[in-house]
């Protein structure tokens, strides 16, 4: 009988003691690094331009070096084309490198895109499917990547529209949202037609 009080006063000191004050530590630790270990990309240039993509890893966007080829062509289609190169490096499966740090994407294929309508701002990109379909993961990868290239505005924002009548947006890849892309979605505003 004594034995109970004797067990319930030494399981109370090896606890942690309990607190009135609200605490955030952040995420969770992750057993996945999300770091490469492998060929520097800068070395591959010679095989085309080293670019940026934002690939998903513990639940946040982690940037990563691509190389990719885009064709020439005339000034106007160069956001297009480098767009375009952009989003099929998105839906390419990860490297086996890229892998085993724990990156993966949620951009699929056909995803396509084209240049502004007239009566777009000239920097305007319209997918193949409206943006507010995508998935928060695959629009924050989007808008992401697009932000730090050829793609974005001269301010680093997006002005992304999809296929149908819905007015363009203009989009902006924010910390919260590499961090937390599930739960973010890009803030965006409405670009008056012109």
């Amino acid at each position: 009988m004594l034995a109970v009080p004797l067990l319930a006063v030494v399981l109370a000191g090896c606890g942690i003691r309990s607190t009135e004050v609200p605490t955030e530590f952040g995420p969770a630790p992750s057993r996945v690094p999300c770091t490469l270990s492998g060929p520097d990309l800068g070395t591959q240039s010679s095989r085309g331009i080293l670019v940026q993509v934002f690939l998903l890893c513990s639940s946040q966007l982690v940037r990563v070096d691509r190389t990719v080829r885009i064709a020439g062509g005339t000034a106007d289609t160069d956001r297009v084309r480098a767009a375009q190169a952009l989003l099929d490096e998105l839906t390419e499966n990860p490297s086996d490198i890229e892998k085993e740090a724990g990156y993966t994407t949620n951009v699929r294929e056909g995803l396509t895109v084209t240049g502004p309508r007239p009566d777009d701002p000239e920097d305007a990109l319209r997918l193949s499917t409206e943006p507010s379909a995508l998935t928060s993961y695959t629009l924050a990868q989007v808008i992401c990547t697009f932000s730090v290239s050829a793609a974005a505005s001269d301010d680093g924002t997006v002005t992304l529209g999809g296929p149908g009548a819905e007015p363009v947006r203009r989009y902006e890849c924010t910390a919260d949202v590499r961090s937390r892309p599930g739960t973010e979605t890009p803030p965006s505003t409405e670009v008056d037609r012109s």
